[in-house]
């Protein structure tokens, strides 16, 4: 419920509206941009690739108004997880919760796995000699610094991440401003033959390619919705964070995209063997301020890098948490550290993932990984959660929504059209990997796991429905006012 307490011994609502935006964006703004603009110029073939991320911002905006009036309405721990158990519970029990939580074991992690790689990326730059094995062993203690970071209270948590946040913008305005220093329009805006030929399958290809990158870029904007049941005034704070981070994030990366483009030849960020494609805003740094500043801010890109693994973790852990507290996952996943109240298996397990998730990615492909992921995540979390939103309009239209979509059901719209042509490209823009068919195959082995689990438990389809409308209700139904 929008501003009351949690239940005793549950969580503590200490999270407000600063610290939740700033979680968001530490999410959002990580080490993303920084190892995804060669991989969106190469996607486009081009400068034209600025195209990807205003794409992403706009799925990011629309999907983002979905969390947003879910989010404000059941503001528990767990983000999706509670959204479809409450409006698919009615027909097939708790198997949406269940396979939400399956797939989110595992794309989660695996999200914050190309932090880490990215993060070992950008080191490269300041240790040319880092050979592979070095490289891996890195990247693994900096899993095992975050998970030891996350093993204390939520208070502590909210001002460590205000402090990486404040680190996180001053590294990426420090390559903003280095690229307006010494911007070159030529470079930013002049393009190939044929770049913007909406007739050609390769400018769609690209632009599915390019779309997928840009989301991942934008990814995190629904953090706090994970860490409902620690926000101050959630009905409030939720839709405003979510809102205010995807704008604040919208207008980094366009200048961010478009200043790089403006310093660095396209066609070095496409050349394996030139910095420029696995460190671009160093090579940024460098081309205007010398080295000195490359590696000054280089060091603050590695803070950033680690903030976002940061706060992905901690949202991320709360997940398989409230599934287990209500019965739908695991029970051990159910416990609360004694002291600190926070999830520790789930913290354990998704650090585990991560690190397994890291080592896969440092041995195959960057943007064969985010294709991956991103797949995974498609159908049960976004898909899902979009029919969720219109679901629990017409089932529980009385449901107290302190925000409601402006425009709905544009946005809904949108954001499913975004999702589908992500989904529907994944195997043109990974050939020989079939991102399509590994997301169907750990679908369906979930549906396995879901019905040995349902015997177990003995609920739908093996014992009758539980329908449980959690959240409250108003006593009348009037008209709120859209984006209220």
């Amino acid at each position: 419920m929008s501003g009351s307490p949690p239940p005793s011994g549950g969580f503590v609502r200490r999270v407000g509206l600063f610290q939740a935006t700033a979680i968001n964006m530490s999410q959002m703004c990580g080490i993303g941009p920084f190892v995804t603009i060669p991989l969106m110029v190469a996607a486009f073939g081009g400068p034209q690739a600025v195209v990807g991320f205003v794409a992403g911002a706009i799925l990011a905006l629309a999907d983002g108004l979905v969390w947003a009036e879910l989010g404000a309405a059941m503001p528990g721990s767990g983000g999706s997880y509670v959204y479809l158990r409450q409006a698919f519970q009615y027909r097939t029990g708790r198997l949406m919760p269940f396979l939400f939580v399956w797939t989110a074991m595992l794309f989660i992690p695996l999200i914050m796995s190309t932090g880490v790689v990215g993060f070992v990326q950008y080191l490269g730059y300041l240790a040319p000699d880092l050979g592979q094995t070095s490289g891996d062993l890195v990247g693994l203690g900096v899993i095992a610094l975050v998970v030891i970071l996350l093993w204390r209270g939520i208070e502590h948590i909210a001002r460590i991440t205000a402090v990486m946040w404040a680190v996180m913008i001053t590294s990426v305005l420090l390559v903003i401003l280095a690229a307006a220093t010494d911007f070159s329009a030529h470079l930013a805006f002049t393009y190939p033959a044929h770049a913007f030929d909406l007739g050609s399958n390769t400018f769609w290809i690209g632009f599915a390619g390019g779309l997928t990158i840009g989301i991942y870029d934008y990814l995190g904007y629904n953090t706090t919705a994970y860490m409902g049941a620690e926000i101050k005034d959630p009905g409030r704070t939720l839709p405003r964070s979510i809102i205010f981070s995807i704008l604040g994030i919208m207008t980094i990366y366009l200048l961010l995209q478009i200043g790089t483009l403006g310093v660095i030849d396209w066609h070095r960020m496409t050349d394996a063997k030139d910095i420029a494609s696995t460190s671009v805003a160093s090579a940024v740094l460098e081309e205007t301020w010398g080295k000195g500043a490359a590696d000054t801010v280089t060091v603050l890109i590695l803070i950033t890098a680690f903030a976002s693994v940061f706060t992905g973790l901690l949202g991320g852990s709360r997940v398989p948490y409230d599934a287990a507290r209500d019965r739908v996952f695991f029970r051990p996943y159910a416990r609360l550290h004694p002291k600190h109240r926070f999830p520790t298996l789930g913290l354990a397990t998704m650090g585990v993932i991560t690190a397994i998730g890291f080592l896969i990615g440092r041995h195959t492909d960057l943007a064969t990984l985010i294709q991956l992921l991103t797949t995974v995540m498609v159908i049960v979390q976004a898909l899902a959660q979009i029919v969720a939103l219109s679901v629990l309009r017409k089932r529980r239209p009385t449901l107290r929504r302190p925000y409601r979509m402006w425009l709905y059901p544009v946005p809904s719209v949108i954001a499913f059209v975004g999702w589908c042509v992500i989904y529907g490209y994944a195997d043109k823009n990974s050939p020989g990997r079939h991102p399509i068919e590994w997301s169907l195959a750990w679908l369906a082995l979930g549906c396995v796991a879901y019905v040995l689990w349902a015997r177990f438990e003995k609920v739908w389809p093996c014992g009758p429905k539980e329908i449980t409308e959690d959240y409250p209700t108003q006593e009348t139904t009037p008209a709120e006012p859209a984006g209220r």
